[in-house]
């Protein structure tokens, strides 16, 4: 019964970005493999519960799903962004928007304050998980694209 207690968020995460690529008229594999990062990101944030932040569960899962969308993206050359929105729509941290601005209303100022750092908490991490994940890859094509140009400017041996 465990396995499914993994399962089942994963299955309702990877149909929650399947409507969403069929409301943006994504078609093609595209349907299929944006929606499979989603399910991605979910199973590391449900197996990353040991660290006891939520906050860093986040973080990790996205950049599980902002490591996906760069491969896949070059596997189909195509925008990581495709992927990468897609595969983050289940974290987006949209209950916690509506129930700060929900506090907010209600005037009580401690709780919306304490919920409002947490929403931040989390749409922060899941910014930091893209740009980490994003500037390293540039970096490693950067780093790549110098020994390729080293390599073409040695004299090649037996020649004069």
């Amino acid at each position: 019964m465990a396995w499914l207690d993994f399962a089942l968020p994963c299955l309702y995460s990877f149909l929650a970005c399947v409507g969403f690529c069929i409301v943006y008229d994504l078609r093609g594999k595209v349907l299929v493999l944006a929606p499979l990062g989603g399910s991605i990101g979910w199973l590391v944030y449900l197996c990353t519960a040991f660290t006891g932040n939520d906050i860093a569960q986040y973080f990790l899962a996205t950049v599980a799903v902002a490591v996906y969308a760069e491969i896949m993206a070059r596997l189909d050359k195509a925008p990581v962004t495709v992927y990468l929105i897609v595969a983050l729509i289940p974290m987006v941290p949209g209950g916690g928007i509506y129930y700060t601005m929900e506090q907010c209303i209600l005037g009580n100022m401690e709780e919306f304050a304490r919920m409002g750092a947490h929403t931040f908490g989390i749409a922060g991490a899941l910014a930091l998980g893209i740009l980490l994940v994003s500037a390293f890859t540039k970096l490693l094509h950067s780093f790549r694209l110098r020994l390729r140009r080293e390599e073409e400017r040695r004299p090649k041996e037996g020649a004069k």
